[in-house]
């Protein structure tokens, strides 16, 4: 059962706009531009971007992005040995190869 009530639903092609108001109301504030005296090396701060940067943050894909998923999109597929093998050669987190993930 859903509690929101009708005042909460987007209108009929609005969810851009929805989303930014449910993110600012609930103190998900966009990053404010800094005049970069805080870190002279912008690089440190940076992360890869994510799908979900993308898609849901709007945020235009970098070239890294891009690379990584054309990378990942045409990967050859994995037959179900090569993955039963790389289960089985895997510690896992305890490190203990005799119980493999």
């Amino acid at each position: 059962m859903n509690n929101r009530s009708s005042t909460d639903t987007p209108n009929d092609g609005d969810f851009a706009s929805y989303l930014e108001g449910v993110q600012t109301s609930s103190g998900q504030a966009s990053p404010q531009p800094t005049d970069g005296s805080e870190n002279a090396d912008p690089s440190a701060d940076r992360r890869d971007q994510s799908i979900e940067d993308v898609v849901v943050h709007g945020e235009e894909p970098t070239d890294a992005f891009l690379e990584e998923w054309n990378a990942i999109q045409n990967a050859p597929e994995l037959s179900d040995e090569e993955l039963a093998r790389q289960a089985l050669s895997a510690p896992g987190d305890d490190g203990d190869p005799s119980t493999p993930e």
